[in-house]
């Protein structure tokens, strides 16, 4: 990649930030510190407002799922545009997943009653995750990085009864039975 690409990488990342605290997004945790993982409940008011957490699993294999995607339909851009491409789609998702409509609906979860969006740090954390995952799909043989989506929805759906795929569903149309096992 060249260094113009990693220039515009920077500016994505910073429009990312300023466009959060323009939506009155938080810095970070309002206890003043910022945890490199947050490993502990996702049902507490500190998940998804430090630098990584469980849902960090989730945003690696977006960048994994938009190397591939892209890869298939613009095979012929270069893998420096296809990351510019993908971080664009990234931090649109999470802008989007930041407005009060997605928090709202995000809310209807079990697993997340007391969501209020991610802070500025988490989001960008979630931003380089998803950076990774494109990189590491991009050196990964086509095998390796579907073993490592699996993976990575088994870690998630094994500690915290949530993962990319159950998001999705629930998010877009929300099944009862999913919910009873993710509140046990």
């Amino acid at each position: 990649m060249t260094r113009k690409i990693w220039i515009i990488v920077i500016a994505i990342l910073a429009a990312h930030t300023a466009l959060l605290y323009f939506m009155g997004q938080p810095w970070m945790y309002e206890g003043g510190y910022i945890k490199l993982w947050y490993g502990a409940s996702v049902l507490t008011s500190e998940n998804s407002q430090h630098l990584s957490d469980w849902y960090t699993l989730s945003h690696v294999i977006h960048g994994i799922l938009f190397y591939a995607g892209l890869s298939l339909v613009f095979p012929k851009l270069s893998v420096g545009t296809r990351l510019l491409m993908a971080l664009a789609i990234e931090s649109g998702w999470e802008l989007f997943e930041n407005t009060d409509m997605i928090i709202n609906r995000y809310r209807e979860q079990a697993l997340a009653q007391g969501y209020f969006g991610d802070s500025i740090v988490n989001s960008t954390g979630d931003m380089l995750a998803a950076l990774g995952g494109f990189l590491l799909a991009w050196r990964l043989p086509i095998y390796a990085s579907i073993i490592a989506i699996i993976l990575l929805e088994a870690i998630a759906i094994y500690f915290i009864r949530d993962s990319l795929t159950f998001n999705i569903i629930q998010l877009i149309h929300p099944i009862d039975a999913i919910g009873a096992w993710q509140s046990r």
